[in-house]
């Protein structure tokens, strides 16, 4: 690094790059990212899932559709008359296809059982591997009120029956409410 001392020669271009304007906008974009990621993050207490219909899941690649709650304050659970909501310190309730209360054995060996026979229709998991669209997704709907303890044993047990992908279901928020 060299310094000029301005004595006796001929002036020459300088060659340093001027940083300043580099910082300023730096600092502009740390600012900007400051205040938009707080706003663009959401937790999962704002999703509020509402009371459906149970009808069968028809999907063409016969995904597994879980739906998981708790038991409300009473000890009622979801599909009982009188149900309240669900209630974070409930005993976990899981569905199948919305319709179908099972427990975690029987989540187990119900999803087992329903991949076998996908898997043999299919022609075996190499005929699975050339045509991922045949591979079957589990897709969790929980409740709002229903603890991760409930969610997670939903996750193990079907990912123990040999399912590779599990998703989310959730509500998209209403622009207009």
């Amino acid at each position: 690094m060299a310094i000029s001392t301005g004595g006796g020669g001929a002036e020459t271009p300088m060659s340093d790059i001027n940083t300043t304007p580099l910082v300023d906008v730096m600092l502009v974009l740390l600012i900007i990212f400051l205040i938009a990621v707080p706003v663009a993050i959401q937790t999962i207490e704002k999703l509020r899932i509402p009371v459906i219909e149970a009808v069968e899941s028809k999907d063409k690649v016969e995904n597994l559709l879980l739906t998981v709650s708790t038991t409300d304050a009473s000890g009622k659970s979801a599909g009982e008359p009188g149900f309240q909501g669900a209630n974070r310190g409930g005993e976990c309730r899981i569905y199948i296809n919305n319709v179908t209360p099972v427990t975690s054995e029987e989540l187990r060996d119900q999803a087992f059982k329903r991949l076998d026979a996908i898997v043999k229709r299919e022609g075996g998991p190499q005929a699975l591997m050339t045509n991922p669209d045949l591979i079957p997704q589990v897709h969790i709907r929980g409740d709002v009120e229903a603890p991760w303890r409930c969610v997670a044993g939903a996750i193990y047990n079907v990912q123990i029956s040999g399912y590779p992908t599990v998703g989310f279901i959730t509500n998209p928020i209403d622009p207009n409410g």
